[in-house]
């Protein structure tokens, strides 16, 4: 009896070991979407590339025209200009999905007169999760 007592608890210690960790694991992805969604939002530069590994590409749609775009590429567009207002922009973080060093996100950001739909893949590197691909929809509103 108590070999089956000490079964059932190293295992049921286990599982709440692993979703410990899954739990952290989100924590640290969540971490990486908001330097992606605050890099946006200010135009920082920094903060893109803290989030972005730096051979990322993004791919999705603009209207009809399907669109490759590099990292570098897109990060010194999406760096220029002012500040975006955060009162005038909403990005949500829907769902994140992750097995072993892989993961993937589901984020909408609903911007003025337009919605974005991005999927994120992310990867572990070097202790720390990367977007590595964002493939993403544009919906004029």
């Amino acid at each position: 009896m108590k070999k089956l007592f000490l079964l059932v608890f190293l295992l049921a210690s286990s599982g709440t070991i692993f979703s410990q960790t899954q739990e952290e694991e989100k924590k640290a992805i969540t971490r990486t979407i908001q330097l992606y969604f605050d890099g946006m939002m200010e135009r920082d530069r920094t903060k893109l590339d803290a989030a972005f590994d730096p051979s990322a590409r993004l791919i999705g749609y603009r209207g009809e025209n399907f669109t490759v775009t590099p990292y570098e590429q897109w990060a010194s567009g999406t760096a220029k200009g002012e500040k975006r207002d955060p009162g005038k922009f909403e990005n949500k973080l829907l769902d994140i999905d992750i097995k072993g060093y892989t993961a993937l996100a589901k984020t909408e950001l609903f911007w003025p007169g337009i919605y974005y739909y991005d999927y994120l893949t992310l990867i572990k590197i070097d202790g720390q999760w990367k977007i590595v691909h964002k493939t993403w929809y544009e919906e004029k509103r």
